[in-house]
C-alpha cells in the first residue's frame, strides 16, 4: 500500500493541521504525520490565526516527503503576481509537494478587513487564470476587472508546477473551477451525495477533488459521534446550504435548525444516522468503507480533520484508516 493509504477505490488520505495548534505542537505534529504514512497535510488559514505561507514553509522544511496543501488562501488578500512569488519559492525548493488552493474566502472576515470585492467569481476568475500563466513562466498581460498586470514574468518559476486548485462550494462556483482550475478544494461536510453534485457542476473528466471531512474513529461509535456533534453545528448555517441541500434528510436538518435555537442545541439533538453520514465517524471498519464510498464518489483525495480532544493522539487513531 502507498503512501497516505491509496489503495484501489480509496482516495489519498490526508490531514489537517488544526488552526489553533499550538507553536510548540506544531513540528512534532507534521512529523507524526509523516511517519504514520499520511499522505500530505492541509494548512488552513483562518482570520487571524496563522499565514499559510508560513505554515506550508515549516511543514516543508521539517519533513522529507510529506505533501502540503494551501486549503485555502482568499484571492482577495493577495496581490496575484506576490503570491505567485511565494508560492513558485516553494515549489521550487519542494519540487512536487505542494498543491494550491484558492478561494473566495470567508466575507465576514473580508469586510473586517476591507478587501471583499463586489463580485467573488469575477476576482476568482481572473486570479486563478494569472496565476496559473504566471506559475507557468508566461510573460503575463493582463486587464481585468481586479487584476492588473503589465509586462509581468517570473525570473525564476518553478520547475515542477503546482497544481491551482479552487475552494468552492456553491453551483456557479463549483462550474467556475471546472472551467479555469485544475482541481477543486470541497469544504465539510462532503458526502457522496455532494460529490456526485459537484462532479455534476465541474464538468471536467480530468479535475482533481479534495473532500475535507470531519473525522473520530472508536470502537465505541457513541464516543466518536460525541467528538464530532460539535464541529457539525455549521452544517445549520445558510453558507453550508449546497452541502446540506442534496440530502434526502434536508428539510429535517433544517427544520431542526430553526426548533433548536442555538448552535449547540442544534448540534446535541442531531440524530446519530446523520451524524454518521456527515462525517467521517465510527468504528475502523465503518470509516474506512466511507472512504471507499468517497473514492468511488469521485473523491481524489481526502482530507481529515481531526475531531479530538488531544492532537496528537488523533493522528495514531485516524492513522488507523491507512
Amino acid at each position: 500500500m502507498q503512501a497516505g493509504g491509496t489503495a484501489p477505490g480509496r482516495p489519498r488520505i490526508g490531514v489537517v493541521i488544526p488552526p489553533g495548534i499550538p507553536a510548540r505542537d506544531f513540528v512534532a505534529y507534521v512529523r507524526q504525520a509523516e511517519q504514520l504514512g499520511f499522505h500530505e497535510v492541509w494548512v488552513v488559514e483562518d482570520c487571524f490565526l496563522r499565514g499559510a505561507f508560513a505554515q506550508a514553509a515549516t511543514v516543508l522544511a521539517t519533513t522529507s516527503s510529506l505533501g502540503v496543501g494551501l486549503g485555502i488562501i482568499p484571492a482577495a488578500a493577495r496581490n496575484v503576481a506576490f503570491a505567485a512569488m511565494e508560492i513558485a519559492t516553494l515549489a521550487e525548493l519542494y519540487p512536487g509537494r505542494l498543491t494550491i488552493g484558492v478561494g473566495h474566502g470567508i466575507p465576514a472576515w473580508l469586510d473586517q478587513v476591507g478587501a471583499r470585492p463586489s463580485s467573488p467569481l469575477t476576482l476568482l476568475d481572473e486570479y486563478v487564470h494569472v496565476l496559473r500563466r504566471l506559475l507557468a513562466g508566461d510573460d503575463v498581460e493582463f486587464a481585468g476587472r481586479y487584476i492588473r498586470l503589465r509586462d509581468v514574468q517570473l525570473a525564476l518559476p518553478p520547475s515542477v508546477v503546482p497544481p491551482v486548485l479552487a475552494g468552492v462550494r456553491g453551483i456557479k462556483s463549483l462550474q467556475l473551477s471546472g472551467r479555469v482550475a485544475q482541481g477543486s478544494v470541497l469544504a465539510e461536510p462532503v458526502t457522496p451525495e455532494y460529490l456526485a453534485f459537484a462532479r455534476a457542476q465541474i464538468g471536467a473528466a480530468d479535475h482533481q477533488i479534495v473532500a475535507y471531512n470531519l473525522a473520530s474513529v472508536d470502537d465505541d461509535p457513541q464516543v466518536a459521534r460525541s467528538r464530532v456533534r460539535g464541529p457539525l453545528a455549521v452544517v445549520g448555517e445558510s453558507d453550508w446550504a449546497p452541502h446540506v441541500e442534496v440530502l434526502d434528510f434536508a428539510a429535517e436538518l433544517a427544520g431542526l435548525r430553526r426548533r433548536a435555537g442555538s448552535a449547540a442545541a442544534f448540534a446535541a439533538a442531531l440524530p446519530d444516522g446523520w451524524v454518521d453520514r456527515l462525517a467521517i465517524v465510527g468504528s475502523v471498519d465503518r470509516a474506512r468503507a466511507q472512504l471507499r464510498s468517497l473514492g468511488s464518489s469521485g473523491a481524489d483525495r481526502v482530507a481529515l480533520i481531526p475531531a479530538y480532544p488531544d492532537l496528537m493522539s488523533s493522528l495514531s487513531s485516524l492513522a488507523r484508516l491507512l
